[in-house]
C-alpha cells in the first residue's frame, strides 16, 4: 500500500524542527477545542518529505485515528487535477484554449448575458463573444454557483435546482445543459467569479477524449503518476480509511458529522468540480508533478512550458483576485495580490497577500479545509488535510502559511 512516509530530517531540508512543532500544537489545540476532529499536515522540501504529522481522529464516534493513508474528499482541490485533464488534450491538439466552449458542447452557443432585473422579470442580452475554454480554465465565464447570494444570477441557479451545483440525479452532461439554459452574470472575460466552470471543462474533456471523467483521470494522470488512491469513489476494500465528514454547528459548539459525497459506489455526477477523494500520497505525487513541471520520475504527462502556462496569471492586465473579482463576491483582503492561473491561484504581489507567500507560489484549496500550495522560490511544497465544512469562509489556513513560512530558515 502506497503510503506518504517523512524522507529526511527538517534541519537537512533548511527547516526549523521547533517552528514546526508550534505548527503541530497549533493545529492541535483545533482538536482539543472540538473545531477539527483530526488533522494530517507534509511539508516537503525539493520534494522530500521533511516533516509529516498525523494527529486526532478520522471518526470521532468510533475512535478512529488519523493515519498517513487515511481518505480525503478534496472537493475543489478536484479542479486542478481537471486543469492538467484539459491541458493533456490540448498538448495533443485535440483541444485549444480559444476553442469556444460550444463547439464541444453545443448548448452554450446561444449564450446569453445577464441585464436587469431578478426572477421572471430578468432581462437578458446575446453575449457579445463565445465562452472560451480558457474562460472556464481560470474563471472568467461569467457562470456562477447557485450558493452564492449576491447577484440575482445565483438565485436563478438556486430556481433551477443548483444550490449544490447538480441538479437532484442529473449526470454531468444534464447538468452541463441546465447551466448553459441560464444566462451569463457577465460578458465572458471580463471579471473573475468562481463557479461550476470546472463541471463544464470535465464535460468538455468527456465529449473531446470519447472516455467518462473517471477513466480519463485514471487512465491518463492517477496510474500514470502512481496516485492509487485518487479517484470519484471508494472500493470496499479503501472504505475503512475514509474520513467522516464534519460541519460546524450553527450555535459554533463544535462540529458534528453531516452528509459527505457518495462515494461508495460510482456516482452518476462525476463532478470535475468537486468530486474526488484522495489520500495524503496521492495529493503529494500531483503536487510534485506540478513542482518537477510535469514529469515525475520518469513519467512525462506535460511539457515544461505547459505547467508554466497553468501557473502563470491569466487575469487581464496583471489583475489580482480582488480587483478583477466579480463583487461583492470575491472582495476580500485574502484576494489582494493573489492573481488566477488554470485550475489554481497564484501570488503576484507578495507585499500584499494576507499570509507570507513566495512570489508564484500556486495551489488550491477544498471546502472541507483541504489545501495544498507550491513554493517555487523556496522549493516548498505543503499540504493540510482534515474534513470540516465551515459556515463561514476558510480561516485556518491563514495561521498554516504564517506557521509554515517562520519554519523556513534558508
Amino acid at each position: 500500500m502506497a503510503q506518504l512516509r517523512q524522507e529526511v530530517d527538517p534541519g537537512e531540508a533548511g527547516l526549523d524542527p521547533k517552528a514546526l512543532d508550534r505548527l503541530d500544537q497549533h493545529f492541535a489545540h483545533y482538536v482539543d477545542e472540538g473545531r477539527l476532529p483530526g488533522f494530517l499536515v507534509c511539508v516537503a522540501r525539493g520534494g522530500r518529505v521533511a516533516h509529516l504529522t498525523t494527529h486526532g481522529r478520522r471518526d470521532i464516534a468510533a475512535g478512529l485515528p488519523v493515519e498517513p493513508d487515511t481518505l480525503w474528499r478534496i472537493y475543489s482541490m478536484t479542479k486542478p487535477v481537471t486543469a492538467v485533464a484539459a491541458l493533456l488534450l490540448v498538448e495533443e491538439g485535440r483541444l485549444s484554449l480559444d476553442d469556444p466552449v460550444a463547439r464541444h458542447l453545443p448548448a452554450f452557443a446561444d449564450a446569453r448575458v445577464y441585464e436587469s432585473g431578478s426572477g421572471t422579470e430578468t432581462r437578458t442580452r446575446p453575449a457579445a463573444g463565445p465562452i472560451l475554454v480558457r474562460h472556464l480554465m481560470t474563471h472568467t465565464s461569467g457562470l456562477t454557483f447557485g450558493f452564492y447570494h449576491t447577484h440575482p444570477v445565483d438565485a436563478l441557479y438556486r430556481e433551477a435546482g443548483l444550490e449544490s451545483s447538480v441538479p437532484p440525479g442529473a449526470n454531468l452532461a444534464e447538468t452541463i445543459d441546465v447551466y448553459a439554459s441560464l444566462p451569463l452574470q457577465f460578458e465572458p472575460g471580463t471579471q473573475w467569479n468562481y463557479s461550476v466552470a470546472s463541471n463544464v471543462l470535465g464535460r468538455v474533456i468527456e465529449v473531446v477524449s470519447g472516455q467518462p471523467l473517471d477513466v480519463f483521470f485514471a487512465e491518463r494522470i492517477f496510474g500514470p503518476l502512481g496516485m492509487p488512491d485518487a479517484g470519484f469513489e471508494v472500493t470496499g476494500e479503501q472504505a475503512g480509511r475514509l474520513a467522516e465528514l464534519y460541519g460546524e454547528k450553527e450555535d459554533g459548539t463544535g462540529i458534528e458529522p453531516i452528509p459527505g459525497l457518495p462515494l461508495h459506489g460510482r456516482p452518476r455526477f462525476l463532478s470535475g468540480s468537486g468530486g474526488m477523494v484522495a489520500g495524503a500520497y496521492d495529493v503529494h505525487r500531483f503536487t510534485e508533478l506540478l513542482r518537477r513541471r510535469g514529469e515525475l520520475d520518469g513519467t512525462r504527462l506535460l511539457a515544461p512550458e505547459t505547467v508554466d502556462l497553468m501557473i502563470t496569471n491569466h487575469l487581464p492586465g496583471g489583475a489580482d483576485l480582488r480587483a478583477f473579482g466579480s463583487r461583492p463576491a470575491h472582495d476580500e483582503p485574502g484576494n489582494d495580490g493573489v492573481g488566477f492561473g488554470f485550475g489554481v491561484s497564484v501570488v503576484i504581489d507578495p507585499d500584499r497577500t494576507i499570509a507570507p507567500a513566495g512570489l508564484g507560489t500556486y495551489g488550491w484549496s477544498g471546502v472541507a479545509t483541504t489545501t495544498f500550495w507550491v513554493d517555487p522560490t523556496r522549493d516548498l511544497t505543503v499540504q493540510f488535510l482534515t474534513q470540516v465544512r465551515p459556515r463561514t469562509s476558510h480561516t485556518m489556513f491563514r495561521g498554516l502559511k504564517q506557521l509554515v513560512h517562520d519554519a523556513v530558515t534558508d
